[in-house]
């Protein structure tokens, strides 16, 4: 799980190509995966994606990686769409969500996170009229994008104790750990913060 989302060094021509246009080609994927109706359609648009993966060398191991987060997701997504609709329905949403995924994460495995910060720091830089501080708009964001593979961190080292310990499945004995977990990693990186003086 810590390879969701982690820039890979490479030399294809998507690592190249500068944060602007591939935040705009995410963007216009996105949009087209949304409308997209058939499932023939989206089978295409997941071969693309498996062909864009390719081209940026990313080993297939790291590319389920990125989705594999969502199994449990989708599996409530599809019950969902069973029962209120049809299995086409059930296969466009859940198709849908995986590709859009997949996309936004080969952008994030192709896009080093500081070209990342500064394109929206130089995308907000306007709004300084207005009072906002485009610097601390990206400091948010760098935190945020640390965070997120941090607690699937945690919430995996407790879910491997949960089991060294020979513990069932039990909600609270997963999320009650993490979420002490969380907490504390929360409180070390605001002591952190205002060690560097990054406070009002």
């Amino acid at each position: 799980m810590s390879t969701i989302g982690t820039y890979r060094p490479g030399s294809s021509a998507l690592h190249r190509l500068p944060a602007g246009p591939k935040m705009a080609l995410l963007l216009v994927a996105v949009i087209g995966v949304v409308l997209l109706r058939q499932p023939w359609q989206l089978g295409i648009a997941a071969l693309l994606v498996a062909v864009l993966y390719g081209w940026a060398r990313i080993p297939w191991r790291v590319a389920v990686a990125q989705v594999w987060p969502l199994r449990w997701t989708i599996v409530v997504i599809a019950a969902f769409q069973l029962w209120l609709a049809d299995w086409r329905a059930a296969v466009v949403v859940c198709a849908g969500l995986m590709i859009a995924v997949a996309v936004a994460a080969l952008v994030t495995l192709t896009t080093r996170v500081t070209e990342m910060l500064d394109l929206c720091v130089r995308l907000l830089g306007p709004l300084r009229r207005v009072g906002v501080d485009p610097d601390r708009v990206g400091l948010v964001l760098a935190l945020t994008i640390r965070c997120v593979p941090l607690l699937v961190s945690v919430i995996d080292e407790v879910n491997q104790a949960r089991r060294a310990r020979g513990l069932g499945f039990s909600l609270v004995a997963l999320v009650s750990p993490a979420i002490v977990r969380a907490l504390r990693s929360a409180d070390a990186i605001g002591d952190a913060l205002i060690a560097r003086g990054v406070d009002d």
